[in-house]
C-alpha cells in the first residue's frame, strides 16, 4: 500500500506519539520513512521607534531552532532503528510549516504524510489557523491524522 511515509515533527508529546505510532505502520507495511521538521522563518519584526533586532540575534535563533530540530528528528531516527524501519531526515525552511511538509513529501516521493493533530476547538483552529488542516487542503497525497 505504502512504500514512503512522511513523518512530520515539531517535537511536541503528540507529534511523539505520532512518530511512534507511524513508525509502527511503516514497519507493518514493509515501508520506509522520512522525519521532517520544519525551521520557520524568524520574523525581525520592528519596535518601538523604529528599533528592529539584529542579524547575529536572529541567526542565533535560527541556530538553537535548527539544533532543536535535529534533536528531535534524531528521535524519530532512534524510534525507527529499534522498529526496524529504514529513515531519513529531512529539515527545510519554508514560508509555512504546511507548505514544507507538503513540499517534503513531493521531493522525497512520499505516497502518504502521517502527522499529528493537536485537537484545538473549531474556534481556536480559525483564528490560530491549523498546520494540519492546511496540509489537508492543499496536499495530493493522502494525509493519515494521528490525534
Amino acid at each position: 500500500m505504502f512504500k514512503q511515509i512522511l513523518i512530520p515533527t515539531d517535537g511536541s508529546a503528540l507529534a511523539r506519539k505520532a512518530v511512534k505510532a507511524g513508525v509502527a505502520l511503516a514497519k507493518e507495511l514493509n515501508a520506509k520513512v522520512t522525519a521532517y521538521y520544519a525551521l520557520e522563518a524568524f520574523q525581525p519584526y520592528v519596535y518601538g521607534d523604529g528599533y528592529v533586532i539584529d542579524t547575529a540575534t536572529i541567526k542565533s535563533f535560527e541556530e538553537r531552532a535548527r539544533e532543536a530540530g535535529q534533536k528531535f528528528l534524531a528521535e524519530v531516527e532512534k524510534a525507527a532503528k529499534a522498529a526496524g524501519v529504514s529513515c531519513e531526515t529531512m529539515i527545510t525552511k519554508p514560508s509555512t510549516a504546511y507548505q514544507g511538509i507538503i513540499d517534503a513529501a513531493k521531493r522525497r516521493k512520499c505516497d502518504v504524510i502521517f502527522m499529528a493533530s493537536h485537537g484545538r476547538g473549531e474556534l481556536a483552529s480559525l483564528i490560530l489557523g491549523s498546520v494540519t488542516q492546511k496540509v489537508l487542503a492543499h496536499s495530493k497525497v493522502p494525509v493519515l491524522v494521528y490525534r
